[in-house]
């Protein structure tokens, strides 16, 4: 009877070393077993994968203290995976598209209205460059997408209608303000809206204006007001007019079901040898009046859109 007592207790803890489970580590709570796993998981009792490491992190962390880590899920290999951590790159190029952003709206606010297109433009630039970068190299992540539209709505949804507001729309008193905010809320509603219609909507196509050229229409109709003041100055109420408008109308397209063609997959095909040469033009007449050119083609772009969607229904 002994023996058998003695072969039960021998099996016991066996089995609990085998899993990793000793009287005194039941005793601790799940957290603090959880302080004496370090990152490499898979060296350290109970022998947790990583996946399962950073679930057990995420639920049992009671984040006491200051916190600097990111736990997310993100897809990999066709599976569901639990991960730490940032992708540096993607999101380094983000936040700099957010200060710039950030700048903007300060320079707005002192009136060198000029800067601050400038800086949306650079934003432009940066939100078009953080995408390529992550998909390059495969960098794509939860927190890296949900960054980059917190970064879009301050950079292309509340900068632009600072700026027009402190531009033009300021001596319109609460219709100016409301006008300023519809399009601010409407960048908000289309980044939401874009969010939770990934790998729903085919990607070839926008659906609604994109915030980005949304923002640079309302930034280049300024700065061309800003250029060619001699004549714009002559007609201040109207002007102010047409902006109220303008920002409007830019933000309605951000929410409506128009469908742009989004060049997500233009640089991934050979097109006719003439489109070469449109495009040498195009360029040349932006080079003569940079921002009259972007208003322009961004008018065409706009158009395009409300024209294809027109024929589509007909």
């Amino acid at each position: 009877m002994s023996m058998e007592n003695g072969i039960s207790n021998k099996d016991e803890i066996i089995d609990n070393q085998a899993t990793g489970v000793t009287e005194k580590s039941a005793e601790l709570p799940l957290n603090d077993n959880l302080g004496h796993i370090s990152d490499s998981a898979a060296t350290q009792p109970p022998y947790l994968d990583e996946h399962e490491f950073n679930i057990r992190l995420a639920d049992n962390d009671d984040y006491e203290g200051l916190t600097f880590e990111v736990i997310e899920a993100e897809g990999a290999e066709g599976q569901q995976v639990v991960s730490r951590g940032v992708y540096l790159a993607p999101n380094l190029i983000t936040t700099l598209s957010l200060l710039s952003g950030f700048y903007s709206i300060l320079a707005s606010t002192s009136g060198e209205f000029y800067k601050a297109a400038l800086a949306i433009f650079l934003s432009a630039i940066l939100d078009g460059a953080d995408g390529r970068v992550a998909r390059m190299l495969n960098a794509q992540s939860p927190f890296g997408e949900q960054y980059d539209s917190l970064a879009d709505l301050l950079a292309f949804g509340i900068a632009p209608a600072i700026l027009v507001y402190s531009f033009a729309l300021e001596p319109l008193g609460r219709i100016g303000l409301g006008c300023a905010f519809v399009f601010t809320a409407c960048g908000a509603f289309r980044l939401a809206r874009f969010n939770v219609q990934v790998g729903i909507v085919d990607k070839k196509y926008f659906v609604g204006l994109a915030s980005p050229l949304a923002a640079i229409l309302v930034t280049a109709a300024v700065m061309v007001a800003i250029d060619h003041n001699e004549w714009v100055g002559q007609y201040d109420t109207l002007i102010m007019i047409l902006f109220a408008a303008w920002v409007v109308i830019c933000g309605l397209l951000m929410v409506s079901n128009v469908k742009y063609y989004s060049f997500k997959e233009f640089d991934k095909k050979k097109v006719p040898f003439v489109a070469l040469i449109v495009a040498v033009l195009v360029l040349s007449i932006l080079i003569y009046d940079i921002p009259v050119g972007i208003l322009a083609i961004g008018i065409i772009y706009a158009l395009s859109g409300i024209v294809t969607t027109i024929k589509a229904k007909m």
